[in-house]
């Protein structure tokens, strides 16, 4: 996921010309941009498919929901914007008549509206309630819940496996010796404390907001879940594209990427293939795609982002 810093900046889509490039977007074609957040990369889609093209614009948060019908209204029913989690893939694409979709784009960062908003408890640069839910409307556990409520073991638990923070250990029994922690602020300075003087240009509370994003959101399960319903919705020829901001999710997609470009599954030792799989998906590129120097200095956020993609046999 996008590091958690700053929070008013207007959003710019990463990877806009790659993604474009990637899906190479026509007309009368169908296009899923399953979290739409602030509409950069379906607003691409969209003008590149001129005139007949259409995109079905899925988010989980409702506000970004609301963003992108107003920024989309314009393309007028070539744009369909729908809420749900992306794990819901098939079951939207089916309702909305997008299958076959000829691409599928999924760019797992959050936007700047996201993280610039402190009410939603994403970013420790605002003071605000520790939250963190995409869809607060269906979502029950909150981040304060976690930090408040679990035991020691399983919080530290969560932080090395979500944020791969090392110090992990250290960072819960803090947490745990000052709770409750009831904002962002507050948890962000409990960190920080309990790591020490700072190191690099990351905050020391990033590994930490991170983990328990992931974990409130069940973010790397909802990955797992949609990739395979990816394969499914695609048309022959058609393209899936994937921008991770963090090595979990990056290592996702690798792993079921490969998985489905290798086709036979047999054991090494087996004489003949028994198993009669082929391969459903062509790796577009083998190395994952990422953002130029020149991104990277026009939008920092980027530097990190990792695109893969994939075509459907």
């Amino acid at each position: 996921m996008a590091e958690l810093e700053g929070g008013g900046a207007e959003h710019v889509p990463v990877l806009l010309a790659e993604v474009l490039g990637a899906l190479q977007p026509a007309p009368s074609r169908r296009y899923i941009d399953l979290t739409v957040g602030a509409a950069g990369h379906a607003r691409g889609i969209l003008e590149h498919s001129t005139p007949t093209g259409r995109l079905l614009a899925v988010d989980a948060d409702s506000e970004a929901v609301a963003y992108a019908r107003s920024a989309l209204s314009a393309w007028g029913e070539r744009a369909v914007v729908r809420q749900g989690f992306f794990d819901e893939l098939q079951q939207l694409a089916s309702e909305s008549g997008f299958v076959p979709a000829d691409g599928i784009l999924a760019d797992l960062g959050l936007s700047s509206r996201q993280l610039g908003t402190a009410e939603r408890g994403f970013s420790f640069q605002a003071t605000g309630p520790l939250d963190m839910r995409l869809d607060p409307a269906t979502q029950q556990t909150t981040a304060a819940d976690l930090v408040n409520e679990l035991p020691e073991a399983e919080l530290a638990d969560i932080l090395y496996r979500y944020g791969e923070e090392r110090r992990s250990r250290a960072v819960a029994r803090a947490i745990v010796r000052r709770r409750p922690l009831l904002t962002t602020t507050a948890l962000a300075d409990v960190v920080a404390q309990a790591m020490g003087r700072p190191r690099g240009r990351i905050h020391p509370a990033t590994r930490t907001f991170m983990a328990l994003r992931i974990a409130v959101n069940d973010e790397l399960g909802t990955l797992e879940r949609m990739l395979p319903q990816a394969v499914e919705v695609l048309a022959p020829g058609g393209r899936l594209a994937i921008i991770s901001f963090h090595s979990l999710e990056d290592r996702i997609v690798k792993e079921f990427f490969r998985r489905e470009a290798k086709g036979c599954i047999c054991p090494p030792e087996a004489p003949v293939c028994t198993c009669g799989r082929t391969p459903r998906l062509r790796l577009v590129a083998r190395r994952p795609i990422q953002p130029s120097p020149e991104e990277c200095a026009r939008n920092p956020r980027s530097r990190s982002a990792k695109l893969r993609v994939a075509e459907r046999l």
